[in-house]
C-alpha cells in the first residue's frame, strides 16, 4: 500500500473525504458502514468540516469511529472563515469535537479565507496546538499569494488542501512547486473530478479507458491512481458506498506506467501559466 509521511506518521496515501455526507443522500448506516469499512481495510485519514451538512458529516465520522482506537486514526476537520477569529476558532472547534466525540483532532484547517485577518486566524490555531486539542493546524483553497502571505506569519502549517485532478492541473504550475519546496504536503479533495463539473467528462475520454482497461481498472480508479502518482500527496475521495470505497482502496495497488503519465499529459496537459485557483 503506497503511503506518505504526514502528521508524524506513515498513512495511506488516500483518505477518505465526507462531503455531502450525514444529510440523508444515502442511508446513514450505509454512510456509517461504508467509513468503517474504509478503516478495518487500512485507511487512517479521514477528513471533514463544520460546513459540511452544518455538522452532520462531523456527527457521521463520530459514530463511525467508536469501534476504532483513536490514536491509529487521523480526524481533519475545518472552521468556517468567518468563526475564524481568536474566540471563534475555539468555539467551533469545541462544537467540532463534540460531534465528533473526541478530545482532540489530528488536523484542523482554515477552510478558506475571508474578512478575518490571516494573522489572527494563525495565531488561534496555534494556541489551541500549544493547549493540546488539535496535533497540527493547516489551510485550505490558499492560492500561491496566500500562501506566501502565511509564510511570513509562520512556518507551522502542516498542509494546503486544494480542489486537485486530472482536469485541474493549475496548482502545478506555481502552487504545489512551493508546496515541494516546503516540504508541504498537499491534500487532493474531488480527485475524481466531482461528477465531471470541471472542464471534462472524464468518463467517454477514450485515452482515459484505454489506460483502465489496460490495468484491469475504472476509469475513477485510474484518476486516482494519478492524483497519487507523485509523491508528497494525498488524495481524499468521497465514498458513500462500501463498492466504492473498495475501489477506491483497490486504486491503491495501480502502478501507472510512464507511457501511461505520457498519453495523459497529452491529453489533459499541464499548464503553461499561473491560472486561478479551482474551487467547488
Amino acid at each position: 500500500m503506497k503511503t506518505i509521511q504526514f502528521l508524524n506518521d506513515t498513512i495511506p496515501v488516500i483518505g477518505m473525504g465526507t462531503w455531502f455526507m450525514g444529510e440523508g443522500h444515502q442511508p446513514f448506516e450505509q454512510e456509517l458502514h461504508t467509513l468503517q469499512t474504509g478503516i478495518d481495510r487500512g485507511i487512517r485519514l479521514i477528513d471533514t468540516a463544520e460546513m459540511y451538512g452544518e455538522g452532520l458529516a462531523e456527527k457521521l465520522v463520530g459514530e463511525a469511529i467508536k469501534p476504532f482506537d483513536r490514536e491509529k486514526l487521523k480526524i481533519v476537520t475545518k472552521v468556517y472563515p468567518w468563526n475564524a477569529t481568536k474566540d471563534g476558532t475555539r468555539n467551533s472547534l469545541e462544537n467540532s469535537l463534540r460531534r465528533l466525540g473526541t478530545d482532540y483532532v489530528d488536523l484542523y484547517l482554515l477552510h478558506w479565507r475571508q474578512d478575518v485577518p490571516l494573522v489572527e486566524s494563525v495565531e488561534a490555531l496555534q494556541q489551541l496546538k500549544d493547549e493540546g486539542k488539535i496535533k497540527a493546524w493547516g489551510v485550505s483553497n490558499f492560492d500561491l499569494v496566500d500562501l506566501q502571505e502565511l509564510q511570513t506569519i509562520s512556518n507551522e502549517c502542516a498542509t494546503n488542501q486544494v480542489l486537485y485532478h486530472l482536469g485541474s492541473r493549475g496548482i502545478e504550475f506555481a502552487l504545489k512547486p512551493m508546496m515541494d519546496a516546503l516540504k508541504m504536503p498537499l491534500m487532493a479533495y474531488s480527485p475524481l473530478g466531482h461528477g465531471d463539473t470541471l472542464r471534462t467528462n472524464f468518463a467517454t475520454n477514450p485515452v482515459l479507458q484505454q489506460i483502465a482497461d489496460e490495468h484491469g481498472a475504472t476509469v475513477q480508479q485510474i484518476l486516482l491512481a494519478w492524483v497519487i502518482y507523485n509523491t508528497n500527496t494525498i488524495a481524499i475521495p468521497k465514498a458513500s458506498s462500501v463498492k466504492h470505497m473498495l475501489a477506491n482502496i483497490d486504486a491503491l495497488a495501480i502502478n501507472l506506467t510512464e507511457q501511461n503519465i505520457q498519453e495523459l499529459n497529452k491529453t489533459y496537459p499541464a499548464p503553461k501559466y499561473k491560472t486561478p485557483l479551482d474551487e467547488l
